[in-house]
């Protein structure tokens, strides 16, 4: 595992991705695996929609996602595996801050 600044062990975007599934399914994320889906976790579509927002706070990235029609659209929720992978993109494709800019507005 990394180290950012303070000495803080930065955590991966896959177990990061994990923990916020398992919140939703209510288990630990050693339970969760990568070819299950969200259904195999007792996710229903509520929590479907609570996990992307978690993902998108977590990450600071817009899920390109329709909850009125999941299956649809480029974010592949098949699997744990597909949404670790999609979360990935996002997260490698975000922009960097430039030189004076914050990375964004703060909600503290």
């Amino acid at each position: 595992m990394g180290q950012t600044g303070a000495g803080m062990p930065t955590i991966s975007v896959r177990d990061k991705v994990i923990g916020i599934i398992a919140q939703q399914a209510v288990l630990t994320p050693a339970d969760i695996a990568p070819d299950q889906t969200l259904e195999d976790l007792g996710i229903d579509s509520l929590g479907l929609v609570e996990s992307i927002f978690a993902i998108e706070e977590a990450f600071d990235i817009a899920v390109p996602f329709n909850a009125n029609d999941p299956g649809g659209g480029d974010f592949d929720i098949s699997s744990v595996a597909a949404i670790i992978a999609a979360v990935e993109a996002l997260v490698a494709a975000r922009p960097e801050p430039g030189p004076g800019l914050s990375p964004g507005p703060s909600l503290a």
